[in-house]
């Protein structure tokens, strides 16, 4: 009974874990933890198994993201969340696809523990400030007061999102195209004039030290990578966390993905995961659930 009622809700309960840390593999340590934790309750003392696991994993994310925060302080070079592969429906649900974004986990990076815990659940997932309060273990009314304090943080520092689409994977595919046969004016045509490019390597293999800034700069960079594969390297198309994106293997071997983000038909941002430690569980599609399709609170 209790393993069934576990089963049922985890996607919902990975989907808020790895919103609120960033990272797969520490998602699934939190899930872990909880699961231990849930089958030491006898289940029938719980009226409301759902609300109780969030709960749970809630106050677990928490504590392991306090943890987790100074060994982020002393990462190499700039620091990427864990992609996850998402199923193309997933944009389906706008609300769902841009919280899981690149852009949007890379915001509530900059958030503090307490902030963010309470902006996902709130904004995210529709849970109200009561049942958030009970969560995150402080009064109602502090809890209005972070939501309140982390919502304008966030809105201020939200980048333009589009869902991942058949039009934003065309145009991934023309990019790479142009980038792959070196028709650098079609490049620039495709590339924003504000496009940011974030590398992630956590200092274990070649990447960029800091991002990379402007239609020139970013071209520059995208034909120099480019130049420096081989014809072992095969380029598959894929989702990860709701964006279009490119998948480099070389020798059967995920080498490095790159998530594209895309606005008014041009790319705004590209995203570039080489750490090997974030790649092992980039192969498997990650079911998410919000828990139903609650609006947006203004």
């Amino acid at each position: 009974m209790a393993d069934d009622a576990f089963t049922e809700h985890r996607p919902l309960l990975f989907t808020i874990a790895y919103e609120m840390l960033g990272s797969a593999a520490d998602a699934e340590d939190v899930l872990q933890e909880s699961y231990l934790r849930w089958s030491a309750v006898d289940p029938a003392t719980v009226e409301h198994p759902r609300a109780y696991l969030v709960r749970v994993v809630t106050r677990q994310a928490l504590n392991h993201l306090r943890t987790v925060r100074a060994r982020r302080e002393d990462y190499v070079g700039p620091w990427l969340p864990e992609p996850i592969r998402t199923a193309p429906d997933v944009s389906d649900d706008a609300i769902l696809a841009e919280s899981v974004s690149m852009a949007m986990m890379l915001v509530l990076e900059t958030l503090n523990p307490t902030e963010r815990a309470v902006f996902v659940l709130h904004e995210v997932f529709g849970y109200t400030h009561g049942e958030i309060a009970a969560s995150v273990g402080r009064t109602e009314v502090t809890v209005r007061q972070i939501a309140h304090r982390a919502r304008r943080h966030v809105h201020a520092r939200r980048r333009r999102f589009e869902p991942d689409s058949a039009v934003a994977r065309e145009v991934v595919q023309r990019f790479l195209l142009a980038a792959t046969t070196g028709e650098v004016q079609a490049l620039m045509d495709l590339l924003a004039p504000e496009v940011v490019q974030i590398s992630d390597g956590g200092g274990k293999v070649v990447a960029a030290r800091r991002p990379i800034t402007g239609r020139d700069e970013v071209a520059r960079f995208v034909l120099g990578v480019l130049r420096t594969t081989t014809a072992a390297t095969r380029i598959e198309h894929a989702t990860y966390n709701g964006m279009p994106a490119a998948r480099f293997v070389t020798d059967g071997a995920l080498d490095w993905l790159v998530a594209f983000e895309i606005h008014d038909g041009r790319i705004t941002g590209l995203y570039g995961i080489r750490n090997p430690d974030k790649l092992h569980r980039a192969e498997a599609v990650l079911p998410l659930d919000r828990g139903g399709h609650q609006p947006w609170k203004p």
